[in-house]
């Protein structure tokens, strides 16, 4: 089967298309053919080595200390069930599904096994093969996050890079529990962000959010570019700051929250269950979640696909299409 490898981290250049051998369910798995997939800030991260310093020791144990541990990237992907193992009773072949890849084979393939018990659901019924793609990691991660912070109706919450996959499904998501929504981001994304149901949008680089005076309940960080001292001048006394991109809270995030009162939330991932998949599932087919999709390539143009993730400027998810 045709996948996308790399044996060193690198630019996108070491990204290479080859022929793998297909592989094989065990008897709880399932294997996909895939469909679409996406580049995540995961992809780039893991591909790049870009982790914070701090973390470097950590991500290089985990994710391979001379090269790649995991030759085949791709952390999310909607696809059909070709073939099941003996053992599986939640999937037949035929069935359509979208799934979290992070912790097992990549989805840069044309097929792939995953555990039954592994983060996998029906593809939701209103969605394409590519937008389905684009929910298992952004929207968990908001999702996740959100119910990290108890948010309710009426309560004023701000979602710093609400243009990026994690940011626009926040959006939608904080709307969804009948919060005030306002999105930070740049001015070429505000319509999107309009669209997506926000009350307000800021375009950071026109305006500074912390200079208006306005007081949120809760600020959502989604992309590593806010400042927390900006954060922390607009957060009120027992307010909740949600940071999706750092993976441990710094001693200034410990020293606020010791002494601000306030409760600050860092660096934790979604349980990997299928529960929270499911749940979104629902909410996609009430029309209360889609995904926005910047840009869409075909596998043999991989690379092309990085280099336009590692920009930091894409408008929710870059897809990859595998025919």
């Amino acid at each position: 089967m045709k996948a996308i490898v790399y044996t060193q981290y690198g630019p996108p250049e070491v990204l290479r298309l080859a022929e793998v051998e297909k592989p094989v369910p065990r008897d709880n798995e399932v294997l996909i053919r895939v469909h679409a997939t996406t580049v995540s800030a995961a992809d780039f991260r893991c591909r790049s080595f870009t982790v914070p310093l701090s973390f470097w020791i950590p991500a290089r144990l985990s994710l391979g200390i001379l090269k790649p541990r995991r030759p085949i990237l791709g952390g999310e992907l909607a696809g059909e069930v070709e073939e099941t193992g003996k053992d599986v009773t939640r999937f037949k072949k035929g069935d359509q599904v979208f799934a979290a890849t992070i912790m097992g084979p990549g989805a840069y393939a044309e097929y792939t096994c995953l555990p039954e018990t592994g983060v996998i659901a029906p593809k939701p019924t209103n969605m394409t093969y590519e937008e389905a793609a684009a929910v298992p990691i952004g929207a968990r991660a908001a999702l996740h996050f959100l119910r990290k912070g108890s948010i309710e109706n009426g309560q004023k919450v701000l979602v710093y890079g609400a243009s990026g996959s994690v940011g626009t499904f926040a959006v939608q998501l904080a709307k969804y529990y009948g919060a005030e929504v306002t999105g930070v981001c740049s001015g070429s994304n505000l319509e999107l962000v309009k669209s997506l149901g926000a009350d307000a949008v800021i375009d950071y680089t026109k305006e500074d959010f912390a200079a208006e005076g306005k007081i949120y309940d809760v600020i959502f960080v989604a992309v590593d570019k806010g400042s927390f001292s900006d954060c922390m001048r607009a957060l009120k006394a027992k307010g909740i700051y949600l940071n999706v991109t750092t993976p441990v809270r710094t001693l200034r995030m410990r020293w606020a929250a010791l002494t601000s009162g306030r409760k600050i939330f860092t660096g934790e991932h979604p349980s990997e269950k299928a529960d929270d998949l499911v749940f979104l599932k629902g909410l996609i087919e009430q029309g209360a979640l889609r995904s926005a999709i910047d840009r869409r390539y075909p596998l043999d143009q991989i690379a092309e696909a990085h280099r336009c993730v590692d920009q930091g400027h894409k408008k929710g998810n870059v897809v990859i299409t595998i025919e």
